[in-house]
């Protein structure tokens, strides 16, 4: 299944949870994926776990928050690899939880929206040129369940999440006919090491919110993100993909 062969690849927000899953299946797939987060000792011991040889999955240190960060992130991995065909805008956070509008941090409310919202919107900014110099390729944004529903107590996330889709819509239209596919994925509740450590009554209610009555792996957001960089959705952009378990079908 080595179909990535010879392809370069970054996963923002790479060091642990959904897009440590994303960046080891690509990396099983065949790319050669650049992982990133705010803390570089936290990249190197993601990429040591998934490629202990150091050739094929590389740490490097950004803040989707800063602009600057991500064209140096671009530019670097341009530079060292010699081209960018596929991009995964992962770098997010939810914010505090249970606090209504009125109640949010101004503090809080901008880390939420620079983080999930900019930081897409940079990665876009520098990752679609850059793909087209590389002949083409695909950018996959991580939206949410609650990219296409409301949730009350975290109004900043849900936010970015409906923004991320309106972005993803809006790249996929203006670069269409220039070789690059754009498209968003929208997971509900997700397995990771983060969730295990919630009391088990939290675990269990988060998987009850899903009709399948469980909770998304991380295989299963990573093979969905993979299908969509690949060849096999040669005629899909634009698309917004729900891996909720039916979640949003209710």
């Amino acid at each position: 299944m080595n179909y990535f062969d010879g392809k370069i690849a970054i996963v923002t927000g790479a060091t642990t949870g959904v897009g440590e899953g994303i960046a080891e299946e690509l990396f099983r797939r065949g790319a050669t994926v650049i992982i990133t987060g705010r803390q570089f000792s936290r990249a190197r011991q993601t990429a040591q776990r998934i490629d202990p040889t150091g050739q094929y999955v590389i740490p490097m240190e950004a803040d989707v928050r800063d602009h600057l960060s991500i064209k140096a992130l671009i530019d670097n991995t341009v530079e060292q690899f010699g081209g960018l065909h596929m991009l995964v805008n992962n770098a997010g956070i939810t914010g505090p939880h249970g606090i209504n509008i009125c109640d949010y941090s101004i503090d809080d409310w901008n880390d939420v929206i620079n983080t999930n919202l900019n930081g897409t919107f940079f990665g876009l900014k520098y990752g679609i040129p850059a793909i087209i110099q590389s002949e083409g390729g695909a950018i996959v944004n991580l939206s949410s369940s609650n990219g296409i529903v409301g949730i009350p107590g975290i109004a900043p996330y849900t936010t970015t999440k409906h923004g991320v889709l309106g972005l993803t819509r809006s790249a996929a239209l203006e670069f269409a006919d220039k070789g690059v596919r754009i498209n968003a994925v929208g997971p509900g509740y997700v397995n990771t090491p983060h969730m295990q450590t919630l009391p088990a009554e939290v675990r269990e209610w988060m998987a009850s919110t899903h009709p399948m009555k469980r909770m998304a792996t991380r295989e299963e957001v990573a093979k969905t993100v993979a299908f969509l960089l690949s060849d096999e959705s040669s005629f899909t952009t634009g698309a917004f993909y729900a891996i909720d378990g039916g979640y949003t079908a209710q």
